[in-house]
C-alpha cells in the first residue's frame, strides 16, 4: 500500500481509528515517530504527516508537508458497462482502477436485468482500497445511467465494441467506449450507432463481458 485514504487527509493533525488505525498498528507495524503518507482522493496532494503517539485504540498524527503528486494513466479512457451482475463487476473493478480507466458508466440496456442494483457506496469503496494499493491520486469515476439513447445524448461519440470486422486498434486516443452486457446488444441499439463507430478484436473468440471490459482497458491505457 503507497498511502492510506483518509477523506479529511491535508488538515494540519488527524486522529486515526478504527480500521485505518488497525492498518497502522497491526499491519504496517509503525511506530511513533515514523512518517506515512495520506490522500483524500479528491486535491491530487500527497500528505505526510509524523506519528505523534500510537495507543490500543488510536493513531494521532501531525502534517509535515502536502506536495502535488498526480498519478494517472498517460491516455484517457471512459467504459461505458451495459450492467451486468454487480458480483460480476466486483471482480474487476480494481483491475480497471489500477489501469487507469477514467470513468466508469453503467448503463441498463435492453439485455440488462433489472433486479441487478448497483452499490455506489461498496464499489467506492473497492475503488479507494484499490488505489491506495496502486498509488493513483484520484480514483476512477462512477455513474449510472437509465438508458442508451439518453446516454449517447451526453457522448455523441461513443463507440461500441460489437462483432466487427472494423477491429479495435491499440492506438486509439481519448474515447468513450460501449460494451454490452451477457446476450449483447439488441438490434435496436446496433441501429444508433454508425457503421464507422462499431469496433470488435480480432478473435473467433466470444468473451464475457468483464473479460472485454478488461481488454479494452489494457489494450488502451498499458
Amino acid at each position: 500500500m503507497l498511502y492510506l485514504y483518509h477523506a479529511k487527509a491535508g488538515k494540519t493533525s488527524l486522529l486515526l481509528e478504527g480500521d485505518a488505525h488497525r492498518y497502522i498498528f497491526k499491519v504496517r507495524r509503525h511506530k511513533a515517530e515514523e512518517t506515512i503518507y495520506l490522500r483524500n482522493l479528491h486535491d491530487r496532494l500527497l500528505h505526510r504527516y509524523f506519528i505523534t503517539h500510537i495507543d490500543k485504540k488510536s493513531v494521532h498524527l501531525a502534517l509535515q508537508e502536502s506536495v502535488t503528486h498526480e498519478i494517472k494513466a498517460s491516455k484517457y479512457l471512459h467504459i461505458a458497462w451495459c450492467i451486468v451482475d454487480p458480483k460480476s463487476i466486483e471482480k474487476v473493478l480494481p483491475a480497471l482502477n489500477e489501469m487507469g480507466v477514467n470513468k466508469l458508466s453503467f448503463i441498463y440496456c435492453k439485455r440488462s436485468q433489472r433486479s441487478f442494483k448497483i452499490d455506489m457506496g461498496r464499489f467506492e469503496k473497492i475503488l479507494r482500497n484499490s488505489s491506495q494499493q496502486s498509488g493513483r491520486s484520484e480514483m476512477m469515476e462512477l455513474e449510472i445511467v437509465s438508458d442508451l439513447k439518453g446516454f449517447l445524448l451526453t457522448y455523441p461519440q461513443t463507440k461500441m465494441l460489437n462483432f466487427s470486422d472494423n477491429h479495435f486498434v491499440s492506438s486509439l486516443q481519448s474515447e468513450t467506449m460501449l460494451i454490452g452486457c451477457e446476450g449483447g446488444f439488441s438490434e435496436e441499439e446496433v441501429a444508433l450507432f454508425d457503421a464507422e463507430h462499431i469496433m470488435g478484436f480480432d478473435t473467433p473468440l466470444v468473451l464475457k463481458s468483464e473479460t472485454a471490459v478488461c481488454a479494452v482497458a489494457s489494450k488502451v491505457l498499458l
